[in-house]
């Protein structure tokens, strides 16, 4: 592992294939995972494992005061195009060993897969760990102090870096106050998750409650169940409220 300022560079463990336009763009046994950002890494490929003859030199540079200054190329798939998908550091690259590798612009590309699974919206994060665990712990959640689920018969998700999310059967929520919406959110651990609002004691809290239909097979013990945000309710765990965590979702 190698570290400059807050970005940090590991040797990845997986194959990684990018697609986009029904070729294959890269395909490698030999990433490097980098955190540009600190909640997830990206995945950075060697030349040698790149179709280089898909990708054109753009004119577009951008600066990065931990990496340098990053030169981006268009990237050809069938009869498609991506301007600026992807990127490597050769001028002023401030990170050994990097210069020269190619990253990709992952919302730009139309599919990633570790080894033969597909990943949705980011790499996953190897320190990231998400633990779902049976409970009986008794679940109470309040909304302008309407009591809108009382379970005993919760799921526990632990998510590194986020408070504990209590998952509970709608038979043990009052689904008659939710209003499903159009959001949808995706998560590369979870899957896509479908959301509702509250409405109790005359006001309507959106976007409080989510689920998964069909969550990604690691996440199947939450399918079909909803949580609630604990930072926007009043959730009691075995009669004791808890206090309502800081988060990004506060």
């Amino acid at each position: 592992m190698t570290s400059r300022g807050r970005v940090r560079v590991e040797d990845g463990q997986k194959r990684v294939r990018v697609y986009f336009g029904g070729e294959v763009i890269a395909d490698s046994i030999n990433v490097k995972m980098v955190w540009e950002k600190p909640y997830y890494p990206v995945y950075y490929f060697p030349a040698d494992d790149v179709r280089m003859e898909l990708l054109t030199s753009s004119d577009h540079t951008k600066h990065s005061p931990s990496r340098g200054t990053a030169s981006f190329f268009d990237v050809k798939g069938g009869d498609r195009v991506a301007e600026n998908a992807a990127y490597h550091y050769v001028i002023d690259s401030k990170i050994d060993g990097l210069q020269g590798w190619m990253a990709f612009d992952w919302h730009k590309m139309d599919s990633w897969f570790e080894e033969d699974e597909e990943v949705f919206v980011h790499a996953r994060d190897p320190y990231t760990r998400v633990d779902i665990l049976p409970s009986s712990r008794h679940i109470e959640v309040l909304v302008n102090g309407v009591k809108v689920a009382d379970s005993h018969q919760p799921r526990l998700l632990i998510e590194t870096g986020l408070p504990t999310r209590y998952y509970l059967p709608k038979t043990d929520v009052r689904m008659d106050l939710l209003t499903a919406t159009e959001t949808a959110t995706d998560c590369p651990y979870k899957g896509t998750a479908q959301y509702w609002s509250v409405t109790a004691a005359g006001e309507t809290s959106d976007d409080i409650v989510w689920g998964y239909k069909a969550p990604v097979e690691e996440s199947m013990r939450i399918a079909g169940l909803v949580s609630f945000y604990n930072e926007k309710v009043d959730i009691y765990v075995d009669g004791t409220l808890e206090k309502r965590p800081k988060s990004v979702f506060s």
